[in-house]
């Protein structure tokens, strides 16, 4: 497969900016899997799709205001986006600056405070900070939050707030898992009521997530690697809905991810696993889904991972022609835009970009 076969046209226009007036204020995308029917709503009318007995998986991770600005003890400017917290007082991240800073050097940000650059990880920068705070409590004094680079104006107070779930609880992640930032607690006291059974995961959404696809062939694509936590109560509930026929719903795709790396490490026949620690999953057309049946997820940038993503769930020409509607339809696209509601194709594994259509 091929990089370009994930390619759609999108006008600058339909790229979302600015979050919804409110976090429900969004639109919602229908797309039935098996039969590739589209339809239209508001963000509340998942209430419509969703059962009694089906479980919804948020991704419970939190984001911190990873970007950072200083000077080289040199001289020279110096911008700094932690990528991962490795300890209370250290951390790795990528700079940019006319030259990268040495190892044993310092980094001197706006207030003062002095960083230590230690050590290097390829391309990222193991940094320390001073022992008398931690590395959250300087992020949140003079951190700002790391918006994607299609969001092409400065932060702003605001996103603190609202690139940021409800729930998020467990501080790590530069980049916010989007399709979670639609609900407010009202939304998700309602889903209760109806009898729906909510179960959190963590995974830590790093910069990775923008980077593009380089090469043509996919399939020598190198995911990046990012840490990931889903735990024993979790997989218990998702063999429990499996077993009273309900289905496990994956709120974004960060939580797809953690779903079905613990189940592809589950033993055969025990469905899903506990699973602590690194996932690189790459889905692409073609992948054999073990755990999720439904799939809630905003519209993601054209020749991207989640792209390929989205692809092999649905499969390839139901995405791709339920994103040309939603062009059409003038959506608003990317973090802050609508999302869509999909459920599973059984049929997508044989949908491939190139293959031969029904009919």
């Amino acid at each position: 497969m091929r990089r370009q076969d994930f390619y759609y046209d999108l006008p600058e226009s339909l790229i979302a900016r600015e979050p919804a007036a409110e976090r429900r204020g969004s639109r919602l995308l229908g797309l039935d899997g098996p039969t590739g029917k589209v339809t239209h709503g508001q963000f509340p009318d998942l209430l419509e799709q969703v059962r009694p007995g089906d479980l919804m998986v948020f991704n419970d991770t939190k984001v911190i205001p990873a970007r950072l600005f200083g000077m080289k003890d040199t001289g020279g400017k110096v911008e700094i986006l932690v990528e991962r917290l490795l300890t209370d007082a250290r951390v790795l991240a990528h700079t940019r600056a006319s030259k990268s800073p040495k190892i044993g050097s310092l980094i001197v940000l706006e207030d003062g405070t002095r960083l230590a650059v230690t050590g290097r990880r390829d391309d990222l920068f193991e940094l320390n900070f001073p022992p008398e705070e931690t590395a959250l409590s300087v992020l949140e004094r003079l951190g700002h939050m790391p918006l994607p680079p299609y969001i092409d104006r400065e932060d702003e107070e605001l996103d603190r707030e609202r690139y940021q779930t409800v729930y998020g609880r467990k501080a790590g992640a530069v980049a916010a898992p989007t399709a979670g930032l639609h609900f407010d607690d009202d939304l998700l006291a309602q889903l209760q009521a109806k009898g729906v059974n909510l179960a959190f995961v963590t995974l830590h959404v790093g910069a990775g997530t923008f980077q593009p696809v380089r090469v043509d062939n996919i399939a020598e694509h190198k995911m990046h690697s990012e840490v990931m936590d889903l735990n024993e109560q979790v997989a218990e509930q998702v063999r429990a809905t499996r077993a009273t026929g309900g289905r496990v719903i994956a709120v974004g795709t960060t939580s797809v991810r953690c779903l079905e790396t613990a189940a592809a490490r589950a033993e055969s026949g025990q469905g899903m696993a506990a699973y602590q620690g690194e996932t690189d999953i790459f889905i692409t057309p073609g992948f054999e889904f073990k755990a999720v049946d439904a799939l809630l997820t905003n519209f993601h940038l054209p020749e991207s991972t989640l792209m390929m993503l989205v692809s092999a769930f649905a499969g390839y020409r139901h995405i791709m022609d339920a994103y040309r509607e939603a062009v059409a339809q003038e959506y608003r696209f990317f973090s802050y835009g609508d999302a869509m509601f999909i459920t599973r194709n059984p049929d997508a594994p044989r949908d491939l970009p190139g293959s031969p259509s029904e009919g």
